[in-house]
């Protein structure tokens, strides 16, 4: 146990006798109870001390720290011993603290100690001078600063530099040397660094200074060390201070229109300057046509020349003059009608543009109205009538009829029911739904269970097609649904044969492309008329050529361990039933060695008590007759 230690065991090595009887009395005496008590040499328990031997100190003699015998008031601070009189002391070079060794240094080792900044005394720079700690690197910013000014004593990295105090004008002397200067594509100025950089944390947002700066924009707004010019400027090679007089915003610049008379529109656009608003006048003619002054667009004469539509953009009653109070009510556009620019007399009228209030003029006295011979309604003429040219080719507009189709498709006035027509008293609108088309008129087959070749017959309503499966049967035999007749079973019941009537791979499925070779009836194998699973062959007068079917797609053939051989299936198997009992097959038809097959799986093999051959084959002693 290491807290057993040297009262009794060291000092019994060193003395013997009535010596160190003595002492152990003298010890005894003087020793607090608890210790006293253990002063058996071999049994003293060092924890009781409260100072427990750990690391270096467990095989430190006792008389190494109780000197002259004395146990008691032994320090048990390190600085007690660690004064290089007992124990090795700090070196001369140590770093200064007034902490104790032990919140740096353990039991076990003097190195890897553990630094607690807290309690350093001094500056950092009395330790961190590239002696006794690492001190700055050769690249360090020159400065008269303590370290803790900018870096923690947590680590180097992330120290923040404190410009507190740094003059004006001498940023470069670091930004360039030890610290980030100017990049690449930085404005070309000797100008000093904080004219324009005002802030210490950050080199975004600093603001040029154009101070006495009158000429030569172009040398920075070039687009790379400053904005230059947009994708929508105005295409010009004039110097950018010839139009833009303000060095804080480039809003507010005056275009010289000086020695300008054409090509307006190549900057008046809309894009790269004002262009047309949404109610100038529809027209193709250049700007300067009408505009004739560069200072402002007010003024303007209008010339018509040019001008084929957008009349009621400016002729609506307050821009210019617009429509009478007498005039035709209509939403067609002006030049629809009018076709001078220079006087409104003259037009013809045009209906174009005339959508509806047809009946205001065609009233029979103003214009023509219904004949007497009209199908009684009271919906405006526009409803039907899509011409303003002529009244033929009209189409009625079924539009909110839903019922009382029979009043007008009657055979008379409109188109009634066809001489084919289905026999029935409903309404047409029970099944017809479109009034577009008499086509696709779903029947309504509610109630209805029988006698569907009464209208199913190929004429009144769709029939067995061509390739139906011949029957006698009523329909509602097969077809269970009145919406489709897809998915109809067939009803087998009672038939026995002619399977293949409609089993043709036409009418219904017919055999598989690997279906057994065969002309017996489909029934001969086939007993159910449900499935055709479980169907067993009947092999009645088949007594050669059963490879043609037993060939492994067909039907059944050859395992894997058959005997290699040539003969046919019924060289051997003579029953149609089963393939086991096969008979002795024609060793004459064998292929390969004996071994192939007489190895014990296949066929026969050598017995137990068989002599040892040395490899040989089998018939180099036997024959095929007998072994």
């Amino acid at each position: 146990m290491p807290g057993l230690c040297g009262v009794g065991r060291r000092l019994a090595q060193r003395f013997s006798g009535l010596t160190l009887v003595i002492l152990l009395l003298a010890v005894a005496a003087v020793l607090p109870p608890h210790v006293a008590q253990a002063a058996d040499p071999l049994a003293f328990d060092h924890m009781q001390t409260g100072f427990p031997l750990t690391g270096a100190h467990a095989n430190v003699p006792c008389e190494g720290c109780h000197i002259s015998t004395v146990m008691t008031v032994t320090p048990s601070r390190c600085s007690g011993c660690h004064d290089n009189g007992v124990a090795t002391g700090k070196p001369v070079g140590h770093v200064r603290t007034n902490a104790e060794c032990d919140s740096c240094h353990t039991t076990v080792s003097y190195s890897k100690a553990r630094f607690d900044h807290a309690a350093a005394t001094g500056t950092c720079a009395s330790c961190h001078d590239g002696k006794q700690a690492t001190g700055k690197s050769a690249g360090h910013i020159v400065t008269s600063q303590d370290c803790g000014g900018c870096h923690t004593v947590k680590r180097w990295t992330g120290a923040g530099f404190n410009h507190a105090g740094v003059a004006p004008g001498s940023c470069a002397s670091c930004h360039g040397v030890t610290a980030t200067g100017k990049p690449a594509g930085h404005i070309p100025t000797t100008t000093s660094c904080d004219t324009c950089h005002k802030s210490t944390l950050a080199f975004a947002g600093a603001m040029m200074n154009h101070a006495g700066i009158s000429a030569g924009c172009a040398s920075c707004h070039n687009g790379t060390m400053a904005t230059g010019k947009s994708a929508g400027h105005v295409i010009t090679s004039a110097p950018c201070e010839s139009c833009h007089k303000s060095t804080a915003s480039f809003a507010g610049a005056s275009f010289s229109h000086a020695g300008i008379s054409s090509g307006c529109a190549s900057c008046h656009n809309g894009t790269t300057a004002l262009g047309k608003p949404s109610t100038h006048v529809p027209t193709a003619q250049s700007c300067e046509t009408c505009h004739k002054s560069t200072t402002t667009f007010a003024g303007t004469a209008m010339n018509h020349t040019g001008i084929v539509s957008g009349c009621a953009g400016c002729h609506n009653g307050t821009l210019a003059l617009g429509k009478s109070a007498g005039h035709v009510a209509t939403t067609a556009a002006c030049e629809s009608c009018h076709k001078s620019t220079t006087s409104f007399a003259g037009a013809a009228f045009s209906h174009a543009g005339i959508s509806n209030n047809c009946a205001s003029c065609h009233n029979g006295a103003a214009a023509l109205g219904k004949p007497a011979a009209h199908i009684p309604t009271n919906q405006p003429c526009e409803t039907c009538h899509k011409s303003t040219t002529t009244f033929a080719g009209t189409a009625m507009n079924h539009t909110g009829i839903v019922s009382g189709c029979a009043g007008c498709h009657n055979g008379t006035m409109a188109l009634g029911k066809s001489a084919g027509h289905v026999a029935t008293t409903a309404a047409c609108e029970s099944c017809h739904k479109s009034t577009t088309s008499f086509a696709g008129a779903a029947f309504s087959h509610a109630g209805i269970s029988n006698n569907c070749a009464s209208c199913h017959n190929g004429a009144a309503a769709l029939g067995k097609p061509g390739t139906h499966i011949p029957t006698n049967q009523p329909c509602e035999t097969c077809h269970k649904s009145t919406s489709t007749f897809v998915g109809t079973a067939m009803n087998h019941s009672g038939i026995v044969s002619g399977c293949a009537s409609c089993h043709n791979g036409t009418m219904a499925l017919g055999k598989s492309a690997a279906h057994v070779a065969t002309t017996a009836p489909c029934e001969s194998c086939h007993k159910s008329t449900a499935t055709f699973a479980g169907a067993a062959f009947n092999h009645s007068g088949v007594t050669i050529g059963c490879a043609s079917c037993h060939n492994g797609t067909a039907a059944l053939g050859k395992p894997a361990t058959h005997m290699t051989t040539t003969n046919l299936c019924e060289a051997c198997h003579r029953s149609t039933t089963t393939f086991v009992g096969a008979g002795k097959p024609d060793h004459n038809q064998v292929t390969g060695d004996c071994q192939h097959c007489h190895n014990g799986t296949i066929a026969k093999g050598k017995s137990n008590g068989h002599p040892n051959t040395g490899g040989k084959d089998c018939g180099a002693c036997h024959n095929t007759r007998s072994f």
